[in-house]
């Protein structure tokens, strides 16, 4: 049975691993919405944003927050699932809990993406199996609820710590609102990923991806 002072630094922790990776998240999302423009413009953007959080200062940081915020975030499911109240309590740990099984899946694949196969995680390396079928029937509701997942997890806290109305809108319509924003900007993301992808020839290297 945890005591008050641990659940606090446990959620302080979880929160402050959050912060850092919600810097880089929005990042990463801005880089997908680069796909609209096409691959090079995906693969240049990349590579200039990798200057900044894949060198090994930052990486191991970025790294370290993703393991705190899994295991801070599981800990706290636990102990708040059951005193869930309203829709957005409800959001904010459930798009928790999947956020921690996405990250732990998808930091793996881009490791041994890395480490393992010898690829560049580009743009390639993500929608290979995006678009290939029978692939994409995981890959579109996996990445889908990852965005909508992460815009539910600000929402909700969004909801929970503001108190004051910003141009006449109440906290709860402007978690509504970011929720909004999760859901277009998770369809625009999709159609670079995916329509914008329709004559792009795949490397032979990502075929490994899919089995080919």
């Amino acid at each position: 049975m945890l005591t008050f002072a641990q659940i606090w630094k446990m959620r302080r922790a979880h929160y402050l691993s959050g912060l850092i990776i919600t810097l880089f998240t929005g990042l990463h999302l801005f880089n997908h919405v680069c796909s609209l423009f096409g691959a090079e413009t995906h693969i240049e953007t990349m590579r200039i944003l990798r200057h900044f959080y894949r060198n090994p200062f930052i990486e191991t940081i970025l790294l370290f927050a993703v393991v705190v915020q899994i295991i801070s975030g599981l800990k706290l499911f636990k102990i708040s699932r059951k005193s869930a109240a309203s829709r957005f309590d409800k959001l904010h740990i459930w798009s928790g809990l999947y956020l921690a099984f996405f990250f732990i899946f998808h930091v793996s694949a881009v490791m041994i993406g890395r480490g393992v196969l010898n690829l560049d995680t580009n743009f390639y390396f993500g929608v290979a199996g995006l678009n290939t079928f029978p692939f994409n029937l995981f890959f579109i509701p996996y990445y889908t609820f990852a965005i909508l997942s992460f815009f539910g997890h600000i929402a909700s806290i969004h909801n929970k710590k503001m108190n004051s109305n910003i141009l006449s809108f109440t906290p709860g319509q402007q978690a509504k609102a970011i929720l909004v924003f999760g859901f277009v900007l998770t369809v625009i993301i999709f159609y670079g990923l995916t329509n914008r992808f329709q004559g792009v020839l795949v490397p032979a290297e990502y075929n490994i991806l899919i089995g080919k």
